[in-house]
């Protein structure tokens, strides 16, 4: 290829355009008919054999077009550059198509939605026929005596169905279904409550549902059992507390959604006591039982008068120091 052609173009001679040689005077290509392609004819007369660089630069002197000077060639055509900007997305689109067939959905998918309530499907507890949303309420005369047993005694509840129907109606079902047989009382806080009825241990479970408030009625004193819940409305589950001194009374009054109360301790109360007294990790920790006391059983039988007093004997004179309030359905002092 000739020195003066660079990728099929033509440029023009390093030194400058070669001067155009003068117009012929007459008669047309060398070799024709007229007085030039005679063998007389004038040696000066130049050659009509001009370049196609030479044509094309005729043509356009004549013409009047001016050439584009792009990077230091002369050239009529358009430049093929490219735009660095959409050079770059397209490079960033071909990496992205990469990633997502290599690791899958690198960005994600939607956040799941959030169950109504912690804990494990009632399915795992219980005889397999603990109930799975609000079960039935009881009615305002429906009072029923629930035991539970435990390696430290025997605690005694009468659970009264006009304090709170749909409260007790939960606890009482649960209690049927021998959901609570095996869980612990997991939440200790000496002169203050015992907590249970979680069956994940910490303060975190339920029973796959949550259940409606119902309005408060009666007081907290020693020996209240009440439901336990979190700070939102509608959060209470499975897990139930029991008050051991009267003091308690102020600062679980003084909660915006209250603790439904479900009835008292009729026989048993020694037995709380002794389960209050065992060692827990401190209010920093959460109050939580070193070594949890099992519910054994709890079983569901008819409506018993009162056998032992739940009065305020050995109950702490001072008021109880505040509870933590991060673990949910618990009783926040």
């Amino acid at each position: 290829m000739s020195s003066s052609r660079r990728r099929g173009r033509r440029v023009p001679p390093k030194h400058g355009a070669r001067p155009l040689p003068p117009v012929p005077l007459s008669g047309a290509r060398s070799g024709g008919s007229g007085a030039a392609g005679d063998a007389g004819a004038d040696s000066t007369e130049p050659a009509l054999r001009l370049t196609r660089s030479q044509n094309r630069a005729a043509k356009r002197a004549t013409s009047g077009v001016q050439t584009k000077r792009v990077r230091g060639r002369v050239s009529a055509r358009p430049s093929r550059s490219y735009n660095p900007a959409v050079l770059g997305l397209a490079v960033a689109a071909v990496a992205v198509a990469a990633a997502v067939l290599v690791l899958g959905n690198p960005f994600g998918g939607p956040a799941a939605s959030p169950s109504p309530s912690s804990g494990a499907s009632p399915a795992a507890y219980g005889d397999g026929t603990c109930p799975t949303s609000q079960p039935a309420s009881l009615t305002a005369g429906d009072v029923r005596t629930v035991t539970i047993t435990t390696d430290k005694g025997t605690i005694v509840l009468r659970i009264d169905g006009s304090l709170a129907p749909i409260a007790t109606g939960n606890f009482v079902a649960l209690a049927s279904c021998h959901f609570y047989d095996g869980l612990t009382f997991h939440r200790l806080v000496p002169g203050f409550v015992i907590q249970g009825g979680d069956p994940e241990g910490n303060g975190g479970g339920g029973p796959g549902y949550q259940i409606q408030d119902d309005p408060l009625k009666g007081t907290y004193h020693r020996g209240t059992v009440a439901m336990a819940r979190t700070s939102q409305p509608n959060s209470q589950g499975s897990q139930f507390f029991i008050v051991l001194a009267d003091d308690a009374a102020s600062a679980l009054s003084g909660v915006q959604y209250p603790y439904a109360i479900l009835g008292e301790v009729t026989a048993g109360m020694d037995v709380v006591d002794a389960i209050a007294a065992m060692p827990n990790s401190g209010d920093n920790s959460g109050n939580a039982a070193v070594n949890p006391v099992v519910m054994t059983s709890v079983t569901v039988g008819p409506a018993a008068s009162p056998s032992a007093s739940t009065g305020p004997a050995a109950s702490p004179s001072a008021s109880p120091a505040p509870g933590p309030t991060a673990s949910p359905e618990q009783p926040q002092p």
